[in-house]
């Protein structure tokens, strides 16, 4: 397995399969699949679906309407990256679920102002603050809770839509050179995105 994670300090008891993380790490390593998921469960994150599956899945960080590339492509990119890394881990920015979507797809979000963020997860928690930011003047003009309730669901929805196709084609050597990646190191602890919620693996 190839994965990004937040920290990379190395382990005071390695993997007898893969070893631990090396210390100081930028971020993505290998790993085996036991160590990957530490004791959590395995989910099967769908790509190509269509857009009335995309949205009727409420909780974002599941599937995408981008189709995965042809395999040879998909480890090229993430054995390029493990090279040269992916970037400063960011659980709202720059997650694993970014780095394996950008692996297997190419789609990538530029970091510019006003951008409506990247992964999936994050666009449902973010999405679900704009829904109900966007919703609470309309007590203003309406006290029909129906009209509240659609109101939130649309902006909730149009957020995460928005965030899905705003990614865009960019080859991981544009990338690296680009987005200078790689750069930033931590070691806030190892393993830690074990921690955060799903996990995503090539």
């Amino acid at each position: 397995m190839i994965d990004l994670t937040v920290g990379a300090e190395e382990a005071e008891l390695p993997c007898p399969t893969c070893g631990s993380p090396p210390k100081n790490s930028n971020g993505v390593f290998c790993t085996c699949l036991d160590c990957f998921l530490w004791g959590g469960s395995l989910y099967l994150f769908e790509y190509a679906v269509s857009p009335a599956r995309f949205l009727a899945k409420g909780r974002g960080g599941t599937c995408t309407l981008a189709a995965s590339d042809p395999l040879p492509m998909v480890h090229h990119r993430a054995k390029l990256l493990l090279k040269t890394g992916f970037g400063c881990y960011s659980l709202f920015k720059n997650n694993c679920e970014d780095f394996a979507v950008y692996c297997k797809t190419g789609l990538f979000i530029e970091d510019e102002a006003g951008s409506v963020g990247r992964s999936g997860q994050s666009a449902t928690v973010i999405g679900g603050y704009v829904a109900a930011a966007l919703s609470t003047p309309l007590r203003l003009f309406s006290d029909n809770v129906y009209v509240m309730a659609a109101t939130a669901v649309g902006v909730y929805f149009a957020y995460r839509f928005v965030a899905e196709i705003g990614r865009k084609t960019t080859e991981v050597e544009d990338l690296i050179v680009t987005k200078k990646l790689g750069t930033s190191r931590t070691s806030t602890g190892a393993l830690e995105h074990v921690h955060q919620g799903t996990k995503y693996f090539l």
